[in-house]
């Protein structure tokens, strides 16, 4: 990519970061208390059922990066023949004193935030062209009240643009009802990354980042050489769900037919070599953390979508653990990276299981053991390489790192310098 400004101006006008680097918050504006909501009679009698899914704006639900990055920096993308991008889930930091887990604060989440800033700030070609957040944006429950604090203050020096899935606790609910939320599900979740209009956000105080403009909380962003499906897993700590499962859930198959098609659309680019595909979904297919563990009916969705559609996935990435974990699927003609990231600054506490997740029987292979450390995701596509290389950066420089790439003629994998 060409050199950048320190102040990038999307597509629109859109703004990102603060014409002006400043130090990182020490205290919350707004103290996070929401744990006491736990114990709701909302939550209390539904903390066990799945939350409706908002229709896409669009549909299909699709954004192209040039309408919200700018044509120019896309040109050069496309010129380069190379593409980079950031991931991590579970960035939203909640006080020490306001939770039970000692390990969350402020400092893990600023971090992450301010390392992946001076990715973006030193430039030059590797320079990341988006941040794809894996979910759980604000803890505990979406609260609008709490996204300057957990999300627009320490991502204020990010000088690109943030996309979100939402995790469970973006969408998860409370009320002093039984039968009814205080708040709708997903609701400032939706006014700040799913606004008609890319202006300023009433949750960013005086920031300067526009709120995101995606189709729906489950859509596609087409880049250059890259796509990325992004879809919602609901609310549930634990399985992850994105349709009825054959009637086992409540809520439609709509996110699972757009899988499939979105698969479909995208086959003949990729066997042409010319566009690396990836899932994205907050909680993870498998993990081997005790607290949030790996779905086996999700992944059984992913597979089913993959071969209706006659494409798998060159990646999937998630978040929901808090830790860092790196599978292989491995089949007869294809190994698949599953990356679990949900290490952006909540916590890095996580429990692990000694029991074999469902999900990995057979296929499913864990590489190295879990790092359970802050830290964050770069992913690039070299289209002229034909290659996807995703590195894990600890915040923690005395923790080691982890890579892998993807040959995308083969679908084999590799390390970083094969």
């Amino acid at each position: 990519m060409a050199d950048q400004t320190p102040n990038l101006v999307g597509e629109g006008g859109r703004l990102f970061a603060e014409p002006t680097a400043s130090p990182d918050e020490t205290s919350f504006q707004v103290d996070n208390t929401s744990e006491a909501y736990y114990q709701s009679p909302y939550y209390t009698k539904h903390q066990g059922d799945l939350q409706p899914v908002p229709a896409p704006r669009a549909d299909p639900p699709r954004l192209d990066l040039g309408d919200v990055l700018g044509r120019d920096l896309v040109d050069s993308i496309t010129a380069a023949q190379r593409i980079s991008f950031h991931a991590v889930g579970d960035t939203g930091a909640a006080r020490n004193d306001a939770i039970q887990h000692a390990a969350t604060s402020i400092a893990h989440e600023a971090g992450v935030a301010d390392a992946m800033a001076r990715d973006v700030a030193a430039g030059g070609e590797d320079a990341p062209a988006f941040f794809f957040h894996l979910g759980d944006v604000v803890y505990d429950f979406g609260e609008a009240q709490y996204y300057y604090d957990q999300f627009y203050e320490p991502f204020r020096n990010y000088d690109r643009p943030i996309f979100a899935i939402p995790g469970n606790h973006d969408g998860v609910v409370f009320g002093p009802d039984p039968d009814h939320p205080e708040i709708p599900t997903l609701t400032a979740f939706l006014r700040n990354f799913c606004a008609e209009n890319p202006g300023p956000s009433p949750d960013a105080g005086t920031l300067m980042r526009s709120a995101m403009t995606q189709p729906g909380v489950y859509f596609t962003l087409d880049a250059p050489f890259l796509s990325i499906i992004g879809l919602y897993t609901n609310v549930l700590e634990g399985p992850g769900v994105i349709s009825s499962e054959g009637g086992v859930y409540p809520i439609g198959d709509d996110q699972l037919t757009f899988l499939t098609a979105e698969l479909r659309r995208l086959k003949p680019e990729r066997e042409r070599g010319e566009r690396a595909v990836i899932l994205a979904c907050h909680h993870p297919p498998t993990s081997v953390d005790a607290e949030h563990g790996g779905t086996l009916g999700l992944s059984n969705d992913i597979d089913r979508a993959a071969r209706d559609a006659d494409l798998w996935p060159d990646a999937v990435l998630s978040g929901h653990a808090h830790l860092y974990q790196r599978f292989t699927r491995s089949t007869a003609d294809r190994e698949i990276p599953y990356v679990v990231s949900g290490s952006g600054g909540y916590t890095a506490k996580a429990p692990l299981s000694t029991v074999t997740p469902p999900a990995v029987a057979g296929e499913f292979t864990l590489v190295g053991p879990p790092t359970v450390a802050f830290g964050y995701l770069t992913v690039t596509v070299d289209i002229g390489k034909r290659t996807l290389t995703i590195i894990f950066h600890p915040s923690d420089p005395n923790v080691a790192g982890d890579a892998v790439v993807v040959d995308l003629a083969t679908s084999r994998l590799g390390w970083v310098g094969s």
